[in-house]
C-alpha cells in the first residue's frame, strides 16, 4: 500500500514531477496548469519495468485531482485502488522485460 509519507512534499510537486514504484506498479505525479492558471495534479500508473516515456500510452492509466494536499491524498487512494484491482497486472510486470527492444 502506498502511503502519504511515500510521496514528496507539495513544495517538490510545485517544481517538478515525482515518479516512484510499488509492487510492480510505477507511478508519476505531476502538476498541470491550464490557460487560466488553474492547477491540477495528474497521477499516472503503468506496469514496470519501463519509464514513463518509453511505456506505450495504452499501458498507462491517468486521473486528475486538485492540486493541494487533499488531491495528493485522493491520488494515493486512487493508486491503491489500481494496485488492488489490477493486482495480476502488477505481479506479472517483471515479464515485460521480454518486450524490451
Amino acid at each position: 500500500m502506498i502511503k502519504r509519507e511515500d510521496i514528496l512534499s507539495m513544495e517538490y510537486l510545485k517544481k517538478t514531477e515525482y515518479t516512484a514504484c510499488h509492487q510492480g506498479m510505477r507511478y508519476r505525479l505531476e502538476k498541470l496548469e491550464d490557460a487560466e492558471g488553474k492547477k491540477t495534479l495528474r497521477c499516472t500508473v503503468w506496469p514496470e519495468p519501463f519509464n514513463f516515456f518509453t511505456t506505450p500510452a495504452d499501458e498507462k492509466q491517468s486521473a486528475e485531482f486538485t492540486f493541494d494536499e487533499d488531491g495528493v491524498t485522493d491520488a494515493i487512494a486512487w493508486m491503491n485502488d489500481r494496485l488492488f484491482e489490477d493486482r495480476d497486472r502488477w505481479e506479472h510486470a517483471s515479464r515485460n522485460w521480454d518486450s524490451y527492444q
